[in-house]
């Protein structure tokens, strides 16, 4: 199945693990989860700061969002779930907490991979990939082979990622085409560019999650979330559950998706 296609399904492949979670799971239909979920992770830090513990407990404490995040989007059939994993701002931080975080990224890469086999999940990345350690470039892309015969959700992290970054990179691409003469500048439009981005071979976000609370995109897939509905909750992201993930796609399917036009209807119409 192609990521542009959405799945077809009579019945949600999920079991409710409490009361909550069967509530929430009686409001959705199958047939109107959103094609593509982006995920901005925020609050490590102010989760492990409420703790008195250091950052890096949050980061550590995160994964285990992102594992429950994955499998449940998995088994819902979502056919991408986009992950906002490091930015390229965040080189930034302390060194100490940037070499803590690629340690973890290499230890989720190797823990995670029979998971991913298992759930049929297919791993990639965006970003500049080839400014990352050398040694996490060899264990993501071994995650990558590993996972490339699969055929269900297709997993994206977006790792030294910064959207203007990756515009930049797209303009450059197009640039050089026009330069060597295989393409006219006329030629130029906005499935070209599209066709330009890290994020090509997928369809763009429907619905974007951002935790924390903060009302903030931060240079995350500017180009791509155009027409996505925003859902922003004060849970931390350690904190970040599958009941929490299920309120956002109920919500997700409540709102009348207008794409600058008529209702939602009528414009895909």
């Amino acid at each position: 199945m192609s990521v542009s296609e959405k799945p077809t399904l009579v019945k949600l492949e999920l079991e409710a693990a409490s009361p909550e979670e069967a509530d929430l799971l009686a409001q959705l239909d199958p047939r109107r989860l959103p094609r593509h979920v982006a995920v901005i992770m925020d609050g490590n830090g102010r989760w492990a700061g409420k703790r008195l513990m250091p950052r890096v407990a949050g980061h550590q404490a995160g994964v285990d969002s992102v594992r429950n995040t994955v499998e449940t989007c998995a088994r819902l059939h979502i056919p991408a779930l986009t992950l906002y994993a490091f930015s390229a701002e965040n080189w930034k931080r302390p060194e100490q907490e940037v070499s803590f975080l690629m340690r973890l990224l290499r230890h989720f890469l190797r823990a995670e991979l029979e998971t991913l086999n298992r759930n049929n999940i297919r791993l990639q990345a965006i970003g500049r990939i080839q400014n990352l350690p050398l040694t996490v470039q060899e264990d993501l892309q071994w995650c990558m082979s590993s996972t490339s015969g699969n055929t269900g959700m297709v997993l994206t992290l977006a790792l030294n990622y910064g959207s203007r970054l990756e515009m930049v990179d797209a303009v450059r691409a197009i640039a050089a085409k026009v330069r060597d003469g295989a393409l006219q500048p006329e030629q130029i439009d906005e499935e070209l560019i599209g066709a330009h981005l890290y994020t090509a071979q997928l369809p763009d976000p429907d619905l974007l999650i951002r935790t924390s609370g903060e009302m903030r995109i931060s240079n995350f897939l500017l180009w791509q979330i155009a027409y996505a509905e925003l859902w922003v909750t004060h849970v931390l992201w350690p904190d970040f559950r599958r009941p929490e993930l299920l309120r956002a796609l109920v919500d997700y399917q409540k709102r009348d998706r207008r794409f600058g036009g008529l209702n939602g209807d009528a414009a895909r119409a």
